[in-house]
């Protein structure tokens, strides 16, 4: 027994001796890492505390922690080698990253930070190791705030649920963009009735009990569709049955109903009915491996070289990801061109300027702008616009011509968007709606060399500007005028008055000082 112990001993002296340096390696590549994109890191952890979608996360890196302690056992019988095509990795992080820098894509910089750390495992502690850490490494991945970007996929697709729903119960109903008109009350199925945060911490959780709880892909597969499937019908149902209560009793107590049922009872009941379902097809028992030392160990015990590669890893590691941020504030120091203070608002022939206009008042949404123009305009015939000019001297995060809350429809502001219509030449057009007035706004985006309606052709010209140098002015147009009646499109006076006013990049050249 004696000599049991003392082999012992000795296997975990042997094995804390090859680790040394390459944790070492490892632990320094990573502090420097996160002391580089410390605002980023910064930025993740915030978001994981301030927004209730992404509360979860805190709870992410214990578990992580939590399952490499679960393997410590395998990997004290692996060799750590570093592995320097483990740097590619880093790389495509470093490069993700400053893509998002460039675009003003946070989610882009947030996963390339996540991509680096990964990479620095891989690369520092060699393929072996990184192989029998695959799933906590990809687990990280959930550390990543996104879904959001989902949310008004999954507005629409609640929205659709219910009005099948309610046509199956008997309850008239039209829909209008995410908006349900019935005969008792008009129902938005509002960003936070969406089910992205039930969806996004459930994906996290299915994932989870996936690695824990099976070992055949086929049973992960499945339990992972239904924790995504059966979130997404559950909430159009949970939507649903707000419309159907108020209908039975009144709209304030059916609001009520809804918040607590899905504040703390409805996540619960799905889980336990996920888990309740899969329960029986588990099929890891407690206590085995959870991976084969023998099938990854391919290399001898670690020997002088070693730490030199260790060193080199590191060092490669931190040299990818400085490029990047030298090259983006190399950029940055260029600076932009000052916005004019005032600029003189056009005066199309045809149409004169008005002090007010007639209806629901209106005003885009564009947080951080230099500059934000309004103007008021009628013509002969009574038809009333209003031009809003929106202008940015450099694109900065969260001072973006277009993101979430950007455009013609203000998260605070009493519109909402309910349609995307025909869209103008180089524009876009945007149905909105407040309290049963309708409204369509024509945009314009002034980027780079170009005139577009598209968010994405706005995003890859801010990343070409960015990256490559160019004008750094970014202008908004946008053309807008209430529904005259019931059933009567504005988009007749919305033509007239881009006729009249000529070239639209012109306006917003002018508009930033560049013309």
């Amino acid at each position: 027994m004696t000599a049991f112990f003392r082999i012992e001993k000795a296997a975990r002296a042997d094995a804390g001796s090859r680790w040394q340096t390459p944790l070492a390696a490892l632990a320094a590549t990573a502090g420097l890492l996160l002391l580089i994109f410390h605002r980023d890191a910064a930025d993740m952890a915030r978001i994981w505390l301030d927004s209730s979608t992404y509360n979860h996360c805190v709870l992410i890196v214990p578990i992580i922690a939590w399952l490499v302690w679960q393997r410590v056992p395998e990997l004290r019988r692996l060799t750590p080698r570093a592995w320097l095509p483990g740097l590619l990795l880093v790389g495509a992080g470093a490069g993700g990253w400053l893509l998002g820098q460039a675009g003003g894509v946070a989610l882009a910089r947030h996963l390339g930070l996540i991509m680096m750390l990964q990479g620095a495992v891989v690369s520092c502690l060699g393929l072996a190791v990184a192989r029998g850490l695959a799933f906590p490494l990809f687990y990280a991945l959930f550390l990543v705030p996104a879904g959001e970007e989902i949310v008004p996929l999954m507005q629409t697709v609640t929205a659709r649920m219910c009005m099948v729903l309610l046509d199956l119960v008997g309850i008239p109903a039209h829909l209008e963009g995410v908006f349900i008109m019935t005969p008792m009350a008009s129902f938005e199925v509002a960003e936070a009735c969406s089910g992205v945060k039930f969806l996004v911490a459930m994906i996290a959780y299915g994932a989870l009990v996936a690695n824990l709880c099976f070992r055949s892909w086929p049973r992960r597969l499945l339990f992972m569709a239904a924790a995504v499937v059966i979130p997404v019908l559950a909430n159009g149902v949970r939507a649903w049955a707000t419309i159907y209560v108020a209908s039975r009793t009144s709209t304030d107590f059916a609001v009520g109903f809804d918040h607590v049922l899905y504040g703390w009872i409805f996540f619960g009941i799905i889980i336990a009915a996920v888990m309740a379902v899969g329960w029986r097809f588990f099929d890891r028992r407690v206590g085995d491996p959870w991976f084969d030392p023998a099938k990854l160990e391919a290399t001898p015990a670690g020997s002088a070289t070693d730490r030199r590669a260790s060193v080199v890893a590191a060092t490669g590691a931190i040299v990818l990801a400085l490029l990047p941020v030298a090259w983006s504030e190399a950029l940055a120091a260029a600076g932009a061109s000052p916005v004019p203070a005032r600029i003189a608002m056009p005066a199309p022939p045809g149409w004169h300027r008005i002090a007010a206009p007639h209806g629901r008042a209106w005003q885009p949404h564009f947080a951080g702008a230099d500059a934000l123009h309004i103007a008021h305009y009628a013509d002969e015939q009574g038809r009333e616009v209003d031009l809003a000019v929106a202008v940015y001297a450099r694109q900065q995060e969260g001072r973006e011509l277009v993101g979430f809350g950007q455009g013609p429809a203000g998260p605070e502001s009493h519109w909402a968007w309910t349609a995307i219509g025909a869209p103008p030449p180089a524009g876009r057009l945007d149905r909105i709606v407040s309290f049963g007035t309708i409204r369509e706004v024509a945009s314009f985006y002034r980027v780079g060399g170009i005139l577009t309606g598209s968010p994405f052709e706005v995003k890859v010209e801010t990343m070409k500007t960015r990256l490559f140098g160019g004008p750094q002015r970014a202008v908004a147009v946008l053309v807008s005028a209430q529904a005259p009646g019931d059933g009567v499109s504005p988009r007749p006076a919305i033509d007239s008055f881009l006729s009249a006013l000529g070239p639209v990049d012109r306006l917003a050249d002018r508009a930033a000082g560049l013309d």
